[in-house]
């Protein structure tokens, strides 16, 4: 009975939270929040990454090689095939096979 009431609060405040800019600016979306709309998606990225990349220590082995070679992959597809989702799905495949099976 618990879960079920904090899921069902979870769902409402994530509902609330997803339509509130739109009941707040019905008429015209002011500026700053249109820049904000175009700027932090890719500031939110970067962030992640460097969380990701962080803790890799360059002198000792395997010296960060999984995670460069992963992130390199990620690029790389991005890139190449311009699919947020098929770059960061194979990023971490790439990286969950190279730390279980080569390193």
């Amino acid at each position: 009975m618990n879960a079920a009431v904090l899921i069902a609060v979870m769902a409402v405040v994530t509902v609330l939270l997803r339509f509130l800019p739109f009941l707040i600016f019905r008429k015209q979306t002011p500026a700053y929040i249109t820049y904000l709309g175009k700027v932090l998606p890719s500031a939110i990225i970067g962030m992640l990454v460097i969380y990701c990349l962080k803790d890799i220590s360059l002198a000792v082995p395997p010296y960060g090689l999984p995670e460069l070679i992963a992130a390199a992959c990620v690029v790389g597809l991005q890139a190449w095939k311009r699919n947020s989702l098929l770059s960061i799905l194979s990023g971490t495949l790439v990286y969950m096979v190279l730390i279980q099976t080569v390193f």
